[in-house]
Order: C-alpha cells, then structure tokens, then sequence
C-alpha cells in the first residue's frame, strides 16, 4: 500500500516576501517568463537559502536553484504526483529564543501560521503572529484549535479587510480571531475596492482588471501593513468599538486606559486576557494609508415641527492646514433638541483646530431658490424654514484625545437658513483653560 503512492517531497527552508507596494502583483511569476536581465540581476544577489527535492528511491535531495526552471527537470520533478512541502526552522543549537520570532500569514497562510504556533506552548511560545485578512472560507464558525486564535503566539493580531459574505461565504474571516482584531473600514470592504472602480483598473490593469478587483480588498491587508512599515512617522490609529455604524457617529474615539492600539507592524503588544479587543479605523483608498478622525457634536435648539432633512457643508482651519467643503449628511433628519454625532476624517494633519465654517447646503435647487426668495420677502409666521439655530459645535480629536468647544462667531444671530454660512471659534471658556495649561 505504500509502495502504490508516490510522493515528491519538497522541502523548503525560507522566507518569502514580495512588497506590492510598488504595484507588484502579490501573485507569484511563471516559471520561464522572466527576462534574462532579471534572471542575471536576482541570481547576483547570494542567498544561504536552500530549496531540495526528494523522491521515495532516493533520500539524497536534489537542489532547485532560483529562477532556474531547468534545475526542476533535472532534478525529477513529476507535477502528476502529489507535493508535500516542509518548511523548517532553526535547530536547538542556535539558541534562539521561539519568543523572538514573528509569523506574518496572508489568507490562509494566517491559519497556517497559527497552527505552527499552537504546536509550541510555555517557553517555546511563538512570539508574535499577525493575520492578514485570514481565510474565512471552511474557517467561519470554526474552533480555535482549527484557526488562527489568541492562543497560538504570545500576542496575535488580525487585520480583516474583505470579509463581506455572499451567500453565507466571504473570502476574510469576520469573527474576531486574535488579541487584537483591526477593522479598517468596517472590515467588509475598502475604499477604492469597489467594481464601481474597475474602469481605473482597467487602465492599468488590462485583461487582468476583473482579477485586480475581486482581489484588491482581500490583498489591502498586506497593503496596510507594508505601509506602517514604509511610513513609520504615519501610524493608524485604531478605536475600541462594537460596530462600524457605532464608529462612523463618532461614538468610539475613546483611548482612555491604553484601550486604541497602532495598526500594522508597531502594534502595541500589550499582555491582556485571552478575550479578542475589536478595533476600527478608517483609511484612505491608497498609501499612505493614514487618517485624521474628528468626533463632532451639534445640537440644534430651536423647535421644529418636522424632521428635515438638509445637507451640511464644513470646513475646518487648523494651526496647519485648512479643509475645505466636507460634506455632512443627517439621514435620519434632525428633529428639536437632539443631539447628533457623527465622524469625520481628513486626509491632512491640520493641526491644532481653530475655527469651523458651517453650510446649510440644500441639495434641492428649486428648494433653496424658494428659500432664499423667504429670508429676502418675509412671508409671515408661515414660512417653511424659520432657519436652524446652532450655538455650538463640540469637537473630540481622535489622534490627540483633545477636547474643543465652538461657539457661534456672532451670537446675536444664531439662525442657519439654506445656503448661509456660519462661522464657529473656540469658545471664550475653552480659550481661558488653553491659556491656563500654557502657563
């Protein structure tokens, strides 16, 4: 019976990385596809890596050099039979510390590395493993013995970037699997993802533009972390919260007790309970990845008889930079004395925030004419829109934890009506405690 298979036994000692962020595929080349120039170029550069080939009749291994596909045929190579490959580590004698290493697993890589971890325990603990979108096909629902889990590493983080299901199935696992699990963008898909930017693909892409965008969220995983990686001074923050909706009001921008971590390679290995910390972020469609996230508070006090549902407009001035035109949409309309919530995020490091410029922007055409033909030509108590009144906005700084008060340049006209602009400064009481941590 053991005679009847034959097996080609592969056996590999090696690291492998391919950076795609220089728009490299992450998929590996055919064989004999290569120019020669960079058979010559990649052949010159040494490495101490060995790739051998092993059959049953023999248990000398036979070396594969690299960018050599002759070196297969000579060696014996037989695609028909099935392939087992064995990927080894250091011996006892090295004396190096299991604790030291780090495994990076990308799709089901991920898995495997955490079942390599879960094989050493107590001192010869793997130090760290981090996820990278981790397959969710056959994974979902599964045990942590038969998955990537906090178990397996001294600390494991999980960066789930494309786990939005179809028909029950996604291609990243949803569940959290690690002691950190980071959600950027709510984790189902990312921006710049969708098939709605497949014409863009196309352009670079080719025929190959379909494949790009299936894939392009499942591989932003690497993506994300090669760029905390290249850009260490622009590090993403990401929030402790229970679900993306909570998170895109604003609501979870809260790092009291060490709670927010760093996505990406500098991640904070801080020792916790075996319970995963779900974490969310936004990011932006290309590298550098890195976001600015504003909490911002407004109430509008007077009494409205029915919800309307306006369009706003903000720009923001900071010590730094200054944004221009974010748009602000409350789906829900705003009803009297309510407060509302929500999140902005802003490509550019602005600084320290020091005036807001508030719009009510109507996006009906035929509805703002008629508006403004009313604040020119009073028509009485019967107008359709009295204005809006806002006293003030309350802004959080997720990046600086900073707390701010905006007050209405103008208080003695307080009313917002479609089209107008209201500017907002810091309020004298904000002002006085600025002063006072400044002495």
């Amino acid at each position: 019976m053991e005679n009847s298979l034959c097996v080609s036994i592969f056996l590999v000692l090696c690291i492998f990385i391919q950076s795609s962020a220089h728009g490299q595929s992450l998929g590996l080349e055919s064989f004999g596809r290569r120019s020669q120039a960079a058979e010559t170029k990649e052949t010159s550069q040494e490495t101490r890596t060995r790739f051998l080939l092993f059959k049953e009749e023999t248990n000398k291994g036979c070396q594969i050099q690299l960018n050599h596909s002759d070196t297969l045929q000579q060696c014996g190579f037989n695609s028909s039979l099935p392939l087992v490959m064995i990927v080894h580590g250091w011996l006892e004698s090295v004396h190096f510390s299991p604790s030291n290493v780090h495994l990076i697993g990308y799709s089901l890589g991920a898995h495997v590395s955490g079942f390599a971890g879960s094989y050493m325990s107590g001192e010869h603990k793997i130090g760290r493993i981090t996820g990278l979108d981790a397959a969710g096909l056959l994974f979902k629902r599964a045990s942590p013995s038969d998955r990537l889990s906090p178990d397996d590493a001294n600390f494991v983080d999980a960066i789930h970037t494309f786990t939005q299901e179809h028909m029950g199935l996604s291609v990243g696992i949803k569940e959290p699997i690690a002691h950190y699990d980071f959600y950027p963008n709510g984790g189902s898909y990312q921006p710049g993802c969708h098939f709605l930017e497949l014409y863009k693909h196309i352009a670079k892409h080719g025929l190959n533009a379909i494949t790009q965008t299936i894939k392009c969220a499942h591989e932003r995983s690497v993506h994300l972390f090669i760029d905390s990686l290249l850009h260490a001074d622009m590090q993403s923050t990401a929030y402790p919260c229970r679900d993306m909706d909570s998170f895109s009001q604003g609501l979870c921008l809260s790092c009291k007790k060490g709670r927010c971590n760093t996505l990406g390679y500098y991640a904070r290995q801080k020792q916790q309970s075996k319970k995963s910390k779900s974490l969310f972020l936004v990011t932006r469609a290309q590298t550098p990845f890195k976001v600015y996230h504003y909490q911002l508070k407004i109430q509008f006090s007077n009494e409205i008889e029915k919800p309307v549902e306006p369009t706003f407009a903000m720009s923001l001035l900071g010590t730094k930079e200054e944004m221009q035109k974010i748009p602000i949409t409350l789906n829900k309309g705003i009803t009297s004395n309510k407060t509302y919530s929500f999140l902005i995020t802003l490509d550019l490091d602005i600084g320290e925030l020091i005036m807001i410029k508030f719009k009510w922007e109507n996006s009906m055409v035929w509805s703002n004419v008629w508006n403004t033909v009313q604040i020119i030509i009073p028509w009485g108590r019967g107008s359709l829109h009295s204005g809006l009144v806002l006293k003030s906005i309350r802004v959080k700084a997720g990046e600086t934890q900073q707390r701010m008060t905006f007050c209405s340049e103008n208080m003695s006209d307080l009313q917002l009506h479609p089209t107008q602009e209201k500017t907002f400064v810091r309020c004298e009481s904000n002002s006085k405690k600025l002063k006072r941590k400044i002495r």
